[in-house]
């Protein structure tokens, strides 16, 4: 990487560099599988979850209408930033590049945003620190209902003592075949929920992400990719993938629980979660010929943007502890 050499780096050189380093990282590709993002221009915006639509019914005695009923969810816009000051002396005598690697941090952190928010959603959704569900209960939970869709719990746990397969692992280090077969019986909990009438909801279910915590990774990677597991016996999560499944993985070093996985389905028109962003990240500097130059004989350089994210539909998510 070539660095620039010259006597000053100029006020727009730093935002050439911001700009163009936030284009090329386009953050944690999950993001996008595991929630929609909403463009908002108010404060707080209301998102109604209309019920589902029925299943087709006999012609008998005329159509029947049905009126869908309403959950509103609300999400509210809130204001973050970054700000980065350099010494003027600095700029102008940097050449080893290391304005450079500070703003590409500035650029780094500004792209895991998305990633940060969701992540405390997920890490929380068994509590109501970041609100509640739709339905009014924690997004993760063992007693959800709407409509006439019985309980259902997208809160569980698996007991690998009582797995059919060798118990070699715990509950913070599972072996393959413990991790495999846990994430099976939590992607056939979410295939198997019913909606508002009573039908299934997920029955074209076909892609899921996996998210586990660092401790997880190795057995979650075996468990997922070897061919055979358990001594020898062949694994059901390569006979789903080979059958029209699609199971990613991916490794969130920010989930705080390390005896639990989730799982997200990613197909259909709605998301386990919400983004919704006012302003995109936007820069704004106290630069050469400032006030804040005269004083400090420095220069601010600050990020700021207006979003927030929130809960989707729990359907689409469950949460498993290993116990």
């Amino acid at each position: 990487m070539a660095y620039n050499t010259a006597n000053s780096i100029s006020q727009r050189e730093v935002m050439g560099m911001f700009f163009n380093r936030l284009s090329q990282d386009l953050g944690m590709s999950w993001v996008n599988t595991i929630s929609m993002l909403f463009q908002s221009n108010q404060d707080i915006e209301k998102y109604p979850w209309l019920g589902q639509t029925p299943m087709m019914r006999e012609w008998i005695g005329g159509r029947h209408a049905k009126i869908l009923p309403e959950n509103v969810l609300t999400i509210e816009n809130l204001h973050y930033e970054l700000t980065e000051e350099f010494l003027v002396k600095d700029l102008r005598r940097d050449k080893t590049g290391q304005i450079q690697i500070r703003i590409n941090e500035m650029a780094y952190r500004a792209n895991v945003h998305w990633a940060y928010l969701l992540s405390e959603l997920i890490n929380s959704g068994h509590s109501d620190t970041y609100g509640l569900s739709y339905d009014g209960q924690y997004f993760f939970d063992t007693d959800h209902v709407t409509g006439d869709s019985g309980t259902q719990s997208n809160d569980t746990t698996v007991d690998i003592s009582e797995l059919p397969v060798s118990n070699s692992g715990s509950t913070t280090t599972p072996s393959a075949a413990e991790m495999s077969m846990a994430i099976m019986l939590t992607i056939q909990k979410i295939i198997g929920y019913k909606d508002d009438t009573g039908q299934p909801m997920n029955e074209l279910a076909r892609n899921f992400q996996v998210q586990v915590p660092i401790g997880y990774w190795q057995s979650a990677v075996a468990g997922l990719g070897n061919r055979t597991i358990d001594g020898g016996d062949d694994n059901t999560a390569i006979a789903v993938q080979a059958d029209g499944f699609r199971i990613n993985l991916s490794t969130n070093v920010r989930l705080t629980e390390t005896d639990t996985f989730f799982v997200f389905n990613s197909d259909g028109t709605t998301s386990p979660f919400i983004r919704q962003e006012e302003t995109g990240i936007m820069m704004k500097v106290k630069g050469a010929g400032s006030d804040y130059e005269f004083n400090n004989d420095a220069h601010q350089y600050g990020i700021d943007t207006w979003r927030n994210a929130g809960y989707g539909r729990w359907e689409k998510a469950c949460r498993t502890q290993l116990i």
